[in-house]
Parts: C-alpha cells; structure tokens; sequence
C-alpha cells in the first residue's frame, strides 16, 4: 500500500485563514505607515531648506504647511497642533511630529498606532 504525503484540505484551509489574517491587517496598517512616511519627508524638506537659510519659526510653519499640500496628506489626524518646533538643551532647536492614529479593525477591536518623528532645525531666536 503506498502513503500519500502533502497537505491535507483542513490543513491548507488553516493555513489560508492564518495567511489572509495577516493580509487583512496589512492592508489595514499599510495606508497610517505610508501617510507617515510622507509626513516625515515634509520634515525633513522643511529642516533642510531651514538650515540654509536660517529660517524663524513662523517661516518654517509656513514652509511646513506648503510642504503638506504639496504631499498630499490623506490623513485628517496630521494637523498643524502635531508639529511643535522644541528647544533642544544644547540651544539648537527641532522639528517635533507627534500623533496617534486609530485604526478601526475587526468589529469592536481598532489599533492604536503612536507616531513620533523629530528632525534637528536651526532657526532664528524669536525677536
């Protein structure tokens, strides 16, 4: 009598389940992580034309919400209130991005991701 070997109909449903599971959340996280990636560009396009022109803090506002429209944020999450620019202990000062996203899931289950970016700018003291 010869044995079969391979995997079984149960066998490859349940691996079928176990790998859609994981496309499902995918494809729920992959749009929050590429919104922030754009996000993180604007800061650092915005940190790197500050450093050549000594920009003050209004002027890299500005250039930070010309910079948002140009990436084309999909995120209603990502407002102006999530950029702070800091003071750092060394005197120079940076561009702080901080905000949560929840994402909706399976029925009454969401995750809730925390996204933190800082990039060092130099600006001109206020006055």
């Amino acid at each position: 009598m010869k044995r079969q070997s391979g995997i079984t109909l149960i066998g490859f449903v349940i691996i079928l389940i176990i790998v859609a599971f994981f496309i499902y959340t995918a494809m729920k996280l992959v749009p929050a992580y590429m919104d922030y990636l754009s996000v993180s560009k604007a800061l650092n396009t915005v940190a790197t034309q500050s450093t050549s022109g000594n920009m003050s803090v209004a002027e890299v506002q500005r250039q930070l919400d010309t910079q948002q429209l140009s990436q084309y944020f999909s995120d209603a999450d990502i407002n102006a209130n999530n950029i702070t620019v800091v003071t750092n202990q060394n005197g120079g000062s940076s561009l702080k991005l901080s905000y949560d996203k929840k994402i909706p899931w399976i029925y009454n289950i969401d995750f809730l991701v925390h996204f933190e970016k800082t990039v060092p700018l130099r600006v001109q003291a206020q006055g």
